[in-house]
């Protein structure tokens, strides 16, 4: 069984009461009170619940740390260096629809840096976990991202701008150019998920733009302890602050950026 550190063993707990509230709240799903955010951006009560209940028992046991919360927004801690950054519900469209895939992400910065991520599942009960230089696991199987090194038979995923929000024409010719060259494409509404199915090997590579730290910080890591790679679509490491990302093994990574670069090529062109 792999071990987990003290760090890991303050977050898990919090994960799981936290999930405790999804999964009853998923099953009256139409019931549910909502409130409309922004565009096309709905936050359920449930979501609310849910990074309460982390702050709450995160603060308790970690009552140094700062916090950067998709609801809560920032909340500064008596040190500076080091913070949770945390997601209560990605996929929060597919959980208002009735769409089982969800997830609750926690992760730790330090000066900069991720260096422990918690992803989990709830519904299939899928714990992903990582430490900075521990490794990258599921629930207690030790991940590795896929070995595959031809396009023609990877499976990426992405996430497809809605209304409001995004390039749309950029994305559509991000398509135009990943699909006569690979084996296909999947989205499926959670960003933190798609890092870590990358982790996991379920999928090859994953692109997007337009995304909130709180959707990668906890896929960085996973990926990267899973041998994976992962940059913004500039090249640059700095994924959390960046708000793009290309996450592929070591093989894929490079032919994925050249094919986003020939888009943004293309775009600037036409401008």
């Amino acid at each position: 069984m792999a071990r987990r550190s003290p760090l890991i063993n303050v977050i898990v707990p919090a994960v799981m009461k936290a999930s405790r509230t999804l999964r009853r709240d998923f099953g009256e799903v139409e019931q549910l009170q909502v409130s409309r955010k922004g565009p096309a951006d709905f936050v359920s009560m449930a979501d609310k619940k849910a990074e309460e209940t982390l702050f709450e028992e995160l603060r308790h046991a970690r009552p140094d740390f700062g916090f950067l919360m998709e609801e809560g927004g920032e909340v500064k801690g008596k040190r500076d260096d080091i913070r949770f950054i945390i997601d209560p519900l990605d996929g929060t469209t597919n959980f208002l629809h009735g769409l089982p895939h969800f997830a609750i992400s926690v992760a730790v910065e330090e000066r900069g840096e991720i260096t422990a991520a918690v992803t989990y599942a709830p519904l299939n009960d899928e714990l992903f976990w990582a430490e900075k230089g521990q490794g990258a696991y599921l629930n207690d199987t030790r991940l590795r991202v896929s070995g595959r090194n031809k396009m023609e038979d990877a499976l990426f995923a992405t996430g497809i701008p809605f209304k409001g929000r995004g390039n749309h024409e950029r994305f559509i010719a991000e398509l135009e150019e990943f699909m006569p060259a690979i084996a296909g494409i999947r989205r499926f509404g959670s960003a933190t998920l798609d890092l870590a199915y990358v982790a996991a090997g379920r999928y090859d590579g994953y692109w997007e733009a337009d995304l909130q730290p709180w959707d990668v910080a906890a896929g960085i890591l996973l990926v990267r302890e899973a041998g994976g790679y992962i940059t913004d679509m500039t090249g640059g490491t700095n994924i959390v602050k960046g708000g793009t990302v290309i996450a592929a093994n070591d093989r894929l990574h490079a032919p994925m950026e050249r094919l986003i670069k020939r888009v943004q090529r293309s775009m600037t062109k036409a401008d």
